[in-house]
């Protein structure tokens, strides 16, 4: 009987897996090695594209608006959308192809019975199993992010006309990208170990991760405390170009707020006036998230995805050991 087939690596593998990892790796060599291909290459684009937005910012300029924006679209709009595209999509193709069926295609085909009746113990092959694809997705996520940030942040102002809340650059900078991959992959393994069949745990990960994305949606706005910026009434206030508008208020001189509606019923400007000068309204106020909350943010929602991730790990490596797979 092959080693393959028994769970046992050669006794000289030579390389710098062994044992199980090496077994893990042979198992899932596509998988794994299309990922670290495909980090290498986008890494390599992101860093390139990187000198070329520095080029063009000296030469331009870093505002938003006018000639510099329009230059700035025809020639970087192709990099960043597709960039963003790509990393937003990534999490879930991790979950889809290496998640769903790291489990579930052992138990598919019957590899699984063959190497857990071996002299490698359930713990060990689990362990093995969740380890390396989980480790490289982690390194690669990682490598991703931070290059796509060194990217973006120097052209933030302009790319995604400043937006890094909604369009994008949240989700896929900092700790964000590996949390959300660690996360799908995650629940692709737990599904696939449920489900044991490939196709039927793909489908269900894809309705999960639907439905999750529904509600994770509403999250980020909430993992920051608004700030808000006054002016007087009738003018507005200013907030950075790298600044994320949220919401428009009027407010006293105190600072209570009220909403933008208020006292608009009156049926001429001097009457609303007239019955904002009675409430004490003297201010309009902008809410408004900074660029330097952006890391905050990002920490809080990667720590609920990590946390929620680790459970989930747990209850795969428990029923593992505990009930024949």
């Amino acid at each position: 009987m092959s080693d393959t087939t028994t769970g046992r690596a050669p006794a000289a593998s030579g390389g710098l897996l062994h044992g199980l990892p090496w077994l893990v790796w042979r198992r899932h060599r596509a998988a794994l090695a299309c990922g670290l291909a495909i980090t290498v290459l986008v890494s390599a684009y992101f860093v390139y594209q990187h000198f070329a937005v520095v080029d063009f910012l000296q030469q331009h300029g870093a505002r938003a608006g006018g000639d510099a924006g329009t230059k700035f679209g025809e020639e970087f709009g192709t990099a960043f959308e597709g960039g963003v595209t790509l990393l937003q999509f990534l999490p879930a193709l991790i979950g889809l192809f290496l998640g769903a069926p790291l489990i579930a295609g052992e138990q598919e085909h019957g590899t699984i019975r063959l190497v857990t009746t071996q002299s490698v113990s359930r713990g060990r092959w689990i362990a093995a199993t969740l380890a390396l694809p989980l480790a490289l997705v982690a390194v690669c996520t990682t490598t991703l992010s931070m290059t796509f940030r060194w990217m973006w942040v120097p052209a933030r102002t302009l790319a995604f006309h400043g937006d890094w809340l909604m369009s994008g650059p949240y989700d896929v900078t900092g700790p964000m990208l590996p949390a959300k991959a660690l996360f799908f992959a995650v629940c692709g393994i737990a599904l696939g170990m449920l489900l044991k069949r490939i196709l039927t745990s793909m489908v269900a990960l894809i309705v999960f991760m639907g439905a999750f994305s529904i509600v994770w949606d509403r999250v980020p706005e909430r993992l920051a405390q608004l700030r808000h910026a006054f002016a007087p009434l009738h003018q507005t206030p200013q907030i950075a170009a790298d600044s994320i508008y949220m919401d428009n208020w009027i407010a006293t001189a105190d600072g209570r707020l009220y909403g933008i509606g208020t006292c608009v019923n009156e049926p001429t400007e001097a009457a609303i006036d007239a019955c904002r000068a009675k409430m004490g309204i003297t201010q309009d106020v902008t809410d408004y998230f900074s660029f330097d909350q952006m890391a905050g943010m990002q920490w809080r929602g990667a720590l609920i995805l990590l946390a929620a991730s680790a459970l989930i790990l747990g209850f795969v490596v428990w029923r593992a050991r505990r009930r024949p797979l």
